[in-house]
């Protein structure tokens, strides 16, 4: 029993997996068939589903044992995954087993398990009966990220497909400019949009633009060379389409440029004292108009500065730097009082916006590349 023991000692480092085994087999030979050499931490991976009736008979094995170990899951064809099945490895450990019943010289449900595995799985093992056969080859690209800045000219163009109750409001969106030409090149089955905040489907996106990350999934072309990715630029330019994301997005803050209406006439010197406002905080509940897809809170924004442009004595132009994250047009109405304060409120006056635009997203992502 103890040379048993220490036979069968070794750590988990200086047993070869079954798939590390495959790949040193194969990878020559895929290199001499495809002429080009092999990388095993390629993006391109090959997987190969074999079918071998013995093996699946061990699983069965293992399952009867271990039954927790092997659940369905939803996206898994097969409850006997490699990790289910190591897992109920872990489980039968001989180590365990024997200095259980050398203590106290007693046979339990454990112990019987573990019989039954030492059977089922002779040391050495026999010899397989039957060879394997090939069900499915699958070839995969890992996901390819493009990333850029985006100007937004249209006050009738919402930045992801609107969609309310199911129904389509608008027929496009930047995302869906952008992304249909990326997914045609790359020819890519899938994408997923990220962007530095969003804005309303009213307002502009000027200067030099908002940051955006579009991840194509499963890319059959990833290399292009400059000169493709410009001419892919000015095709996406050219068409409707129009010119670190999530993280540190409440750090940076975002310029806009407002016209704003009085129903009170003012003069140039009602509007002054906002040029002398800095760093203001304002509470914002969430926005009445908002509420179908955001979760009622209260936030806490900054209004770094403002700036003032006499227009007449119903209208000025405000210009404002704040905290990413601001519901502007809340915080020149006031939303019936669910943001304080706001601009109606410090001008004592019911105020609303007439036009947004949004003239900077102050974040330097992605790096600007040289022409």
């Amino acid at each position: 029993m103890l040379f048993r023991k220490q036979s069968l000692s070794l750590g988990r480092n200086d047993i070869v997996q079954l798939k590390e085994a495959y790949k040193w087999i194969t990878h020559p030979l895929f290199s001499e068939e495809l002429g080009v050499p092999i990388d095993g931490k390629s993006l391109f991976e090959v997987s190969v589903v074999f079918a071998h009736p013995e093996t699946v008979e061990d699983c069965h094995f293992l399952r009867a044992i271990c039954p927790d170990c092997f659940k369905p899951a939803k996206n898994k064809q097969s409850v006997f995954t490699r990790m289910a099945v190591m897992k109920a490895l872990n489980k039968i450990k001989e180590e365990d087993f024997l200095n259980f019943v050398v203590q106290y010289h007693v046979w339990n449900i454990a112990a019987v398990k573990f019989i039954l595995f030492c059977r089922q799985f002779p040391c050495p093992p026999n010899s397989p009966k039957a060879v394997c056969t090939v069900l499915e080859i699958e070839c995969a690209h890992g996901a390819v990220f493009v990333a850029g800045r985006y100007n937004k000219y249209s006050r009738n163009l919402p930045q992801t497909p609107w969609i309310i109750d199911g129904q389509r409001k608008l027929e496009s969106s930047v995302e869906e400019l952008i992304s249909e030409h990326l997914l045609t090149v790359f020819k890519a089955e899938s994408f997923n949009f990220s962007s530095s905040g969003r804005e309303d489907v009213d307002v502009r996106t000027l200067g030099n633009g908002r940051p955006f990350a579009i991840e194509l999934v499963n890319p059959h072309r990833a290399h292009f060379t400059s000169q493709e990715i410009k001419e892919l630029q000015q095709k996406i330019n050219n068409s409707e389409a129009i010119g670190h994301m999530k993280e540190g997005e409440e750090e940076k803050t975002k310029t806009y440029s407002a016209l704003i209406w009085t129903n009170k006439a003012i003069q140039r010197k009602d509007i002054e004292f906002l040029d002398d406002i800095k760093d203001l905080k304002i509470d914002q509940k969430t926005p009445l108009r908002v509420l179908h897809r955001r979760p009622l809170a209260v936030r806490t924004r900054i209004i770094h500065s403002m700036e003032t442009h006499y227009v007449d004595e119903h209208h000025f132009r405000l210009y404002l730097k704040t905290q990413a994250g601001t519901y502007i047009k809340e915080f020149v109405h006031g939303d019936f009082g669910r943001t304080r304060p706001n601009i109606g409120s410090l001008m004592d006056v019911t105020a609303d916006i007439l036009e947004l635009d949004v003239e900077s997203v102050d974040v330097d992502w992605p790096p600007a590349l040289d022409d």
